[in-house]
């Protein structure tokens, strides 16, 4: 049967922190107090308390219902009071929101032992119980709002007198809970990944958790809060939330341990039917119509939209999820993911990611545990219905095209499309293919992302360059696979016997030659499935000379950036700069944020050592050194990747060197406009897309003219100034 306790109705209000917990010296609202500690209430005269009974109002104890100088009584209406109870200035106003009016004032509600800010409205709260309400806040229709002792505003902490197995786990990346971190408020999707990667080492898991744990403390007795401006109506259920300011509820079903971070800059919002229980989240982030989230973080100006369930999930900044189904995944910021029928399971996505309807990533189990996962870096696209299997991994901008891949895939190829030929049971990857044929999407998204990227506080710094040190790096890797693989089907199809180094200076000679042969050999990779079925490589001398091309292109392009900033433009000044190149280092993705490895891995021995005392805030204050220098260390690679690909040493550089490296970033800029229009223009010229049209000018009329596309008429203004500025460095160059 329920345990229904009675207790005598005058403690109602009251003993909110257990008398074992309190501190020596101190009463149940020492912490209330830290959080409101405004003193300039008073007590209600004698008239002042008569009035409010004939309004209908109640309290246990009168005396215990403080006020503020300048409070109209005749705005308090058939509330009961319980507790200490402390109401500011209320004024015969009127409140406006959204067409939403409401007289200010405290009206048919019960309030226990609650701090209510100035010209606040509360009208038809049925239980408002151990909540701080700040100025101007709008509570209307809400059946209970109440926040409990113990609360911990959906951060995995322990209080005081509870055991360990009430702690809220998120378990991240893999179902079995062997990547779990614990949820704070303030967790950046680079804090969820480094706790959730490096998993070998018991002392930096420990001292991840002693971080948190510290960041909060463990006493009892916080109230809830809802801050200034903010409109809470038609509510059913809000416990141990605490909520910013400007912030919007509306019709809401259940809202349980969260925190939900708001404030006139960046305003956060849950509508209709939404249910959300054990979670942060983010300044500007939104849920709406029916959202399920449970066990989660949205980071900041992150969406749920439309039914879409997530648990026990970490969503990055700027990202959205509509309809669907995410479990147990980390995504990095910048994630799409839309369609009702689309699912997402034991992933790491590492953002500027697309996930297409009907796609099933992490689709079963291929072992008797739930301990599989996915890991897909940035720019990940599964296409239409497309199945994966635990385990994979992708890099960089992998696209997949439909079909249900029957076996774990490993692709190390960024910027290839990978699609599954069922008739001949094989299948086919194609390196560079979004260079040789969606420059157009490639680059628009760039632009999109970083255009979108609303954050207020930018503690990490996001990369969104399709060129950049972690894709680079993984270019190149990909170039000494097309080596290798190449100079392997050669020795095969000549009935040779070799190593893999000579597999891969043989498929040098030819590729970099461009050798009519190579059209002719069946080009098999290994390693990319976990199956007896071949592996082919689709067009490998175009991708290779592509990719190498967009190597040459980043580099450059790094030098010209230094150039337009710097005064000296000698060749002696340039080579000095290549001479401070180093060696190319290997670049890790930390939440969206590019960082050396070997600085990543010097924080995690400072971690190990003791040497963050300050926990959190000093991992933080590390992404924003990184950021400081991320320009000049992405500098530094571009110029090694640079002489890597164009095979040349500082000493080699002369004026004459300069401008012609100069002026092959301009032939691959105009490359670049022009692949963008002709990837765009197979959409009008496609006459299956033409055929739902009765004419041009209708076709028009619905999808817009080609030549009024803004995104491929910036890229041919930028085009015209890149020229321009070329020109003018060239000519300072000395």
């Amino acid at each position: 049967m329920n345990l229904i306790k009675k207790h005598p109705v005058a403690t109602l209000g009251y003993n909110f922190i257990p008398h074992e917990f309190l501190p020596e010296g101190k009463d149940e609202f020492y912490i209330r107090f830290q959080q409101n500690p405004a003193t300039d209430y008073r007590p209600l005269t004698r008239q002042e308390i008569a009035i409010l009974k004939s309004n209908g109002n109640r309290s246990d104890n009168w005396s215990h219902v403080l006020v503020r100088e300048g409070i109209d009584i005749l705005l308090i209406e058939e509330c009961t009071f319980f507790g200490l109870v402390r109401i500011g200035k209320l004024e015969p106003y009127f409140l406006e929101f959204s067409q939403l009016r409401t007289p200010v004032g405290l009206y048919r509600s019960l309030i226990v032992s609650c701090d209510i800010g100035n010209n606040v409205a509360i009208n038809n709260v049925r239980m408002l119980s151990h909540y701080i309400i700040e100025d101007e806040a709008i509570l209307i229709n809400v059946n209970e709002m109440s926040c409990t002792s113990h609360s911990k505003f959906g951060n995995g902490i322990v209080k005081d007198g509870e055991s360990e197995d009430v702690r809220i786990w998120l378990e991240i990346c893999n179902e079995n809970g062997g990547r779990k971190v614990i949820p704070f408020d303030g967790m950046l999707p680079g804090d969820a990944w480094l706790w959730s990667r490096y998993r070998a080492s018991e002392k930096l898991q420990q001292t991840f958790k002693e971080f948190t744990d510290r960041q909060f403390g463990t006493f009892r007795g916080t109230y809830g809060t809802v801050g200034k401006r903010t409109v809470i109506k038609n509510t059913h259920i809000i416990k141990d939330v605490k909520i910013g300011s400007d912030a919007y509820i509306k019709g809401a079903n259940k809202l349980k341990n969260l925190t939900i971070n708001s404030n006139e800059h960046a305003k956060s919002q849950i509508g209709e039917g939404c249910e959300m229980v054990n979670g942060v989240m983010g300044a500007g982030s939104r849920a709406f119509y029916g959202v399920k989230a449970v066990r989660f973080i949205l980071a900041p100006f992150s969406q749920l939209k439309y039914g879409a369930r997530l648990i026990n999930s970490y969503l990055g900044e700027n990202a959205t999820i509509s309809c669907c189904e995410v479990l147990n995944t980390l995504l990095f910021p910048a994630h799409e993911q839309h369609h009702n029928n689309s699912f997402l399971c034991a992933s790491l996505v590492m953002g500027q990611s697309n996930i297409a309807a009907g796609a099933t990533i992490g689709s079963n189990h291929n072992s008797r545990a739930a301990d599989g996962e996915i890991q897909a870096g940035r720019g990940f696209w599964p296409g239409l219905c497309v199945s994966l299997k635990h385990n994979s991994k992708f890099a960089s901008f992998t696209m997949i095209a439909k079909g249900d891949y029957p076996a774990e895939l490993h692709i190390p190829m960024p910027f290839c499309l990978v699609s599954n030929d069922v008739h001949n049971d094989r299948l086919l990857v194609m390196p560079g293919y979004w260079f040789l044929y969606n420059m157009y999407a490639i680059l628009r998204n760039e632009r999109k992302f970083a255009d979108r990227d609303r954050r207020k506080d930018k503690i990490q710094l996001l990369e969104y360059d399709f060129l950049a040190p972690d894709t680079v790096n993984e270019l190149f890797y990909s170039l000494q696979l097309l080596r290798r693989f190449t100079g392997q089907a050669f020795y095969k199809k000549n009935q040779l016997i070799g190593s893999n180094k000579d597999y891969e200076q043989k498929g040098k000679e030819l590729l970099d030659n461009k050798a009519p042969v190579v059209n002719t050999l069946e080009i098999r990779a290994s390693g990319f499935e976990n199956s007896g079925r071949p592996v082919h490589l689709l067009k490998v001398q175009e991708g290779y000379a592509i990719c190498r091309k967009m190597i040459a292109y980043y580099g450059t392009i790094r030098l010209i950036e230094h150039l337009q900033q710097t005064s000296d433009k000698t060749s002696a000044a340039v080579r000095g700069l290549f001479e401070t190149a180093g060696e190319r280092t290997a670049w890790l993705n930390v939440g969206g944020q590019l960082i050396p490895e070997d600085q990543v891995r010097g924080l995690l021995h400072d971690i190990e050592a003791n040497r963050l005392p300050e926990g959190w805030e000093q991992i933080h204050a590390f992404y924003q050194d990184q950021a400081l220098r991320y320009p000049v260390l992405k500098l530094r690679h571009g110029l090694r990747a640079l002489m890597e690909i164009a095979d040349f040493k500082p000493g080699d550089i002369e004026a004459p060197m300069l401008r012609d490296l100069l002026a092959k970033a301009v032939e691959m800029k105009v490359w670049i406009e022009k692949s963008v229009y002709l990837s765009k223009e197979k959409d009008y010229e496609n006459p299956f897309r033409k055929m739902v049209y009765d004419s041009k000018e209708e076709m028009e009329a619905v999808v817009g003219k080609l030549e009024d596309n803004q995104f491929i008429n910036e890229q041919a203004e930028e085009t015209i100034r890149f020229k321009k500025e070329i020109e003018l460095l060239s000519a300072q160059i000395a």
